[in-house]
């Protein structure tokens, strides 16, 4: 998120241009208020290896916000902008965050937030003028009352995103950070740039979240790049034809679910738009169905690109087009990291046979102040690192069979099961209950859950819209279950401990393997 010397070489180049208002935002203007944000979190006290919090809409604010952390020597936690009150208060309270940039749009949720949370000292608003009241403060009035010019001593910075676990509680991904200057930037983003085809000139299109880890990184790239990202404000399959041609878009960074979508465009929309500009288009995150890829490559070319990896970065895979297509259903070969298969007992597993993912880690990680599940995640002798994926390698080519913490994968969007259980629980109604995602045309998976009721309470519609109403009120919606059906009693191991497995596969009974 660091221009450095393109804001001086090309300051009036489009660094940052939004789909549907149309705001533009120049790489000298980026970079002169990237610079007062970067001297009001001096001035508010943070020092090197702090925190702040960003919790907003995809906006034109948002890559300077970004930016000055990554010039400040601060980690900077972008949160997804549709948590509730309760889930964004319990991140801003483990990243440990001193200061928060929200938005007009999500100052009712922030709010709420705020005041479970007395570490933040001072919240800014954006498209809130004239607002001064308690913590809450104008965003452009507070950086009015700083300079433009560069720090004296500028310091690398960089994003710590949150990611959930087994235990559904997210979980902060913090890598070390040198105290160097911002540029060349973090060792594993050279590799990302590599990996993406990043390159100068480069315009990019941005169709999703950027709170997410990999549009995030994206929009790094870019920039660091001398590149313009188009920034879609939420994602239209025809607007995003549209902005391709009038922006004569190079790359893009896509979920499975945008395909799908895409495809079912009536055959004269699709065929209305020039995408012959397009260069490179990434695509990860979710289970991606065979039939949908196949279709994407006969209608855009061999330009599609898949990867396989996480928010901690253990390891990556990757294939092109026309390896994808000589091994379909793989998510490529291994491009860093050191990949072993290993079977319960840390035992490599035969040939094409699954077992857990594991990697001697390419980029080194913790989970932020929380050793006990950082140590979950390492090997006995501490060499090795998992996120709990499953699969297997043929032919020097990783495909990928399933998760073993059930983590649903809807529309790119990682839903952990755990947490929704665990509210579930709390009803009165409930007596037990399971989520986990079963199939869904569109997204690839959606959430189910399955619920044992208390003796005497109907396991009717009655009680299954009332379950679903409670978990809306405390649960971002893409977490709440679409629906609710009912158990007599919920299969446990004599340990206590649920097995969920039998639950789930009857869902996808007649439906292909899941395919990340």
């Amino acid at each position: 998120m660091y221009p450095g010397r393109h804001a001086v070489e090309h300051p009036e180049q489009p660094a940052i241009v939004m789909a549907g208002s149309g705001i533009r935002v120049s790489y000298g203007e980026l970079d002169r208020r990237a610079n007062r944000m970067a001297h009001l979190l001096r001035a508010q006290g943070l020092q090197r290896l702090d925190h702040y919090a960003v919790f907003m809409e995809n906006h034109p604010r948002y890559a300077e916000i970004c930016s000055a952390g990554e010039r400040t020597g601060l980690y900077y936690t972008c949160i997804n902008s549709f948590l509730t009150a309760e889930e964004l208060a319990y991140i801003l309270d483990n990243c440990r965050a001193r200061l928060l940039i929200t938005s007009a749009a999500r100052l009712d949720v922030a709010r709420q937030a705020l005041a479970l949370c007395p570490r933040i000292e001072r919240c800014l608003v954006l498209d809130a003028p004239g607002l001064q009241e308690g913590r809450e403060q104008d965003y452009e009035a507070a950086l009015a009352a700083h300079p433009d010019t560069p720090l004296a001593h500028e310091r690398l910075g960089a994003a710590m995103l949150y990611s959930s676990g087994t235990t559904g509680r997210p979980k902060g991904v913090l890598r070390p950070l040198p105290d160097e200057a911002p540029e060349p930037g973090l060792p594993l983003f050279a590799f990302l740039n590599k990996l993406w085809h990043g390159r100068a000139g480069m315009v990019h299109l941005s169709p999703a979240p950027l709170y997410h880890s990999a549009p995030l990184a994206h929009l790094g790239v870019t920039l660091r790049n001398g590149g313009t990202v188009v920034v879609m404000e939420r994602f239209d399959p025809e607007q995003f034809l549209a902005l391709v041609q009038r922006h004569r878009i190079t790359s893009t960074q896509m979920v499975p679910t945008m395909f799908s979508r895409l495809l079912k465009l009536p055959a004269d929309v699709r065929k209305r738009y020039d995408l012959s500009s397009l260069e490179v288009v990434i695509h990860a995150a979710a289970p991606c169905p065979v039939q949908v890829k196949e279709q994407m490559i006969d209608w855009w070319g061999p330009i599609i690109h898949e990867y396989y990896g996480a928010t901690e970065g253990l390891g990556f895979t990757a294939c092109d087009s026309a390896e994808w297509l000589a091994h379909r259903g793989s998510v490529g070969r291994v491009l860093l990291g050191e990949l072993h298969v290993l079977d319960d007992q840390m035992q490599p597993s035969p040939k094409g046979q699954p077992g857990e993912i594991w990697f001697k880690t390419a980029s080194p990680f913790e989970y932020f102040n929380d050793p006990e599940r950082t140590a979950l995640t390492r090997s006995a002798d501490g060499s090795m690192s998992t996120v709990g994926d499953i699969g297997y390698v043929d032919d020097g080519f990783l495909y990928l069979t399933d998760r073993s913490t059930f983590m649903i994968i809807s529309g790119g969007v990682n839903i952990y099961p755990q947490e929704c259980e665990n509210l579930l629980i709390t009803h009165p109604l409930v007596a037990d209950a399971a989520v986990f995602g079963v199939p869904n045309a569109d997204l690839g998976e959606e959430v189910k859950a399955v619920v044992q009721t208390m003796p005497g309470v109907p396991a009717d519609g009655s009680t299954a819209q009332a379950l679903i109403d409670f978990c809306a009120e405390h649960l971002a919606r893409q977490k709440c279950p679409r629906s609710i059906d009912f158990i007599e009693q919920m299969p446990r191991l004599p340990t206590g401990k649920l097995y969920k497995k039998p639950l789930r596969d009857r869902y996808w009974a007649g439906h292909a393997s899941r395919i990340v």
